[in-house]
């Protein structure tokens, strides 16, 4: 490799990293630097309080595994504690909505966290930079400001009530902690350009550098502290659910995309579920098509029905429930899917009836092809902050389906199905595109396009992340607002139910690099405020 390179949503986490690429640190160490500072400086998307996972390869010492570290359900919930409570879900199929939101905003809305233990394990075992000079840059953001950006105020003021979920203004409002780190004496918001200052985090982050790993939060003081605050305020986290959580370590998934070999994240992760639409879109010459044409949107629409008619009906933790990924990702399974489209078949996807949500991503590699996809989040933020820590834990609960004997139903310690897909794309044995995205349910088909733009129609990684898409994980096909009219009309005129975003670059947010003759660029989504360094 010729270069190294790190791609993320926030510019001063980017810049993170790429310090730690400059001083010498691998793709691991810089992702981690990278990790802390987006907790700081969008932390309604990610922190100390959320969970994900690391897609990690490192070809001289031979490993090439996916660590979890998600968010496990407390030790006390039940299979049945909110069936009387049930609303609807989200059109998008990412949450439910309870009466009350009281599995959206506050201290039930709570899964325990994963994210420390996962950031230490990384360091540990792939690492070589020392965890307090990691955190660092994200205390020193902390404690001296940071500037608000365009797409985390825009977050903070978006109205999601037609979703039925609680507003993030409102979780911003919830704790003391809310109302004096983001709004003015007045009780406004504060605004784009001002400076945002966290010292309780900042005072959090230095105990745990301090301390020198996650023991602090699991088993010490801070589990301590934590619990007492849960059971204050009617939670069901206690120190038991923090001293008895585990992470995972496992192999990746594989696929194959018109000869290029995909490695992804394994249930509760949705790689197979974005693997599963590539294999679909390779029964077709995607490549011919004009690319965001009625024919193109259509056969991906139908393509991504299917893939989350699969993903709902059978995606769920593995350690309580079966996810037969390798029959969906069977040749056989997609090839019987391509010809139901190729019939004129309109699949139908059935969920609770009566968006983009809450994540973060790095991706990055290094001049030893060392490459780490990361993506973390808060599922959604809770609002709940402990007095005197600073960071908000994550809103996970309403991501579980409150009916009992489903795939991705509430069990104690059980992990919700995550819609993460950190993806590493190989050519000739090498890694030639690192890939991962925020946006819920969105992850997946966003990720996907991004690939076929790549593959098929031969775009440069900047031209990929940023080209026209579409989502289609309901029975509306949502659509860009750079489709074109002309396009909508005609897919109206097949039949099919449209809604056009106001958003010019929607649904998720892709980062990606692209390695070409040993040298890697990188590209940031349009959408959200990021960038990408590459360092010599």
């Amino acid at each position: 490799m010729k270069n190294a390179t790190i791609v993320a949503p926030q510019p001063e986490a980017v810049e993170a990293g790429a310090e730690v690429l400059e001083r010498g640190g691998n793709a691991i160490d810089a992702a981690l630097a990278c990790a802390f500072v987006q907790g700081v400086v969008d932390p309604q998307m990610a922190g100390i309080g959320g969970f994900g996972s690391m897609h990690v390869y490192m070809p001289r010492k031979g490993v090439h595994e996916v660590l979890e570290f998600y968010a496990r359900a407390p030790l006390k919930a039940t299979p049945d504690m909110w069936l009387d409570k049930i609303k609807h879900q989200s059109r998008d199929g990412f949450g439910y909505v309870l009466d009350g939101n009281i599995s959206d905003i506050g201290y039930l809305a709570v899964c325990t966290p994963g994210s420390l233990k996962g950031y230490e394990t990384a360091l540990k075992d792939y690492g070589t930079f020392d965890w307090g000079d990691l955190i660092k840059p994200a205390v020193r953001l902390a404690r001296e400001g940071f500037m608000i950006r365009n797409h985390m105020h825009w977050y903070w003021a978006k109205d999601q009530s037609a979703d039925g979920f609680a507003n993030t203004i409102d979780k911003l409002r919830f704790s003391d902690t809310g109302r004096r780190v983001y709004f003015h004496e007045d009780g406004s918001l504060k605004n784009v350009g001002e400076l945002l200052f966290n010292k309780d985090m900042a005072d959090t982050l230095e105990r745990i550098a301090r301390s020198g790993g996650s023991d602090i939060f699991y088993h010490g003081e801070l589990a301590e502290e934590i619990a007492a605050d849960f059971k204050s305020n009617g939670g069901l986290i206690d120190q038991e659910d923090l001293a008895r959580y585990e992470l995972s370590r496992m192999v990746p998934v594989w696929g194959e995309y018109r000869g290029n070999r995909i490695a992804t994240s394994p249930p509760p992760g949705s790689g197979f579920p974005m693997l599963e639409l590539l294999h679909i879109m390779e029964e077709f010459d995607v490549g011919s098509m004009q690319h965001s044409s009625a024919e193109h949107v259509r056969i991906l629409f139908e393509a991504m029905k299917r893939m989350t008619i699969d993903k709902d009906a059978h995606m769920g933790d593995p350690t309580y429930v079966d996810v037969p990924y390798e029959k969906l990702l069977s040749r056989e399974h997609a090839q019987a899917h391509a010809l139901a489209i190729k019939a004129g078949e309109i699949a139908s996807v059935d969920r609770l009836e009566r968006s983009q949500r809450d994540t973060t991503h790095i991706s990055v590699i290094d001049k030893d092809g060392n490459a780490a996809a990361m993506t973390h989040t808060l599922g959604s933020p809770s609002g709940a902050i402990t007095a005197g820590l600073g960071f908000m834990y994550n809103g996970t609960m309403s991501r579980f389906n409150p009916v009992p004997g489903k795939p991705g139903s509430i069990a104690p310690g059980k992990r919700r199905p995550s819609s993460a897909a950190p993806t590493i794309v190989f050519k000739d044995g090498k890694p030639s595109i690192v890939i991962g995205a925020p946006g819920g349910s969105y992850i997946a088909p966003a990720v996907a396009q991004c690939l076929m733009n790549m593959i098929d129609f031969d775009m440069s990684v900047l031209e990929a992340v940023s080209a026209p898409r579409i989502v289609g994980v309901s029975n509306t096909i949502d659509i860009c607002n750079r489709i074109r009219h002309s396009v909508e009309s005609d897919l109206q005129a097949q039949g099919y139910k449209v809604a056009r975003s106001p958003q010019t670059y929607a649904f998720a947010a892709v980062h990606a690099i692209k390695i070409e003759g040993g040298v890697s660029k990188g590209a940031a989504d349009p959408q959200r405020d990021g960038m990408a360094i590459s360092v010599a």
